[in-house]
């Protein structure tokens, strides 16, 4: 048995904070428990793909976001969607270490593969 996968969009940002910090926390707890995650950042979540901004993320009695965003880092993959951060003129030398840009088409074969669970928040 192929040990399964995890993908996560997450849409939201600052805007609504708690759906935000639920998509890290479970991509993160995902990670330490083995399985296999793609976080993906879309919306207001893009700007956590640049260099110093989730640690201007607050909310209270949730793990910090730079912490949840290093644990993922270190085990898993994080995707900035390609429109998402063009549209907020983000390029690929403005992105944290170990961020890549991917558009739809990479987010479909991810989701469509065999043993895949997608979760969006």
């Amino acid at each position: 048995m192929t040990a399964k996968k995890l993908v996560i969009k997450v849409t939201a940002g600052a805007d609504a904070p708690e759906r935000c910090s639920q998509a890290f926390t479970v991509a993160a707890v995902a990670v330490a428990s083995g399985v296999e995650v793609s976080l993906w950042l879309t919306g207001e979540s893009s700007w956590f793909a640049l260099p110093g901004r989730a640690a201007e993320f607050e909310l209270p009695h949730a793990a910090p976001l730079p912490d949840l965003i290093d644990s993922i880092l270190a085990a898993g993959r994080i995707t900035l969607c390609t429109q998402c951060a063009t549209r907020r003129e983000i390029t690929e030398k403005d992105v944290v270490e170990g961020v890549r840009i991917a558009g739809a088409q990479v987010f479909v074969q991810e989701i469509m593969a065999d043993g895949v669970q997608a979760l969006v928040y």
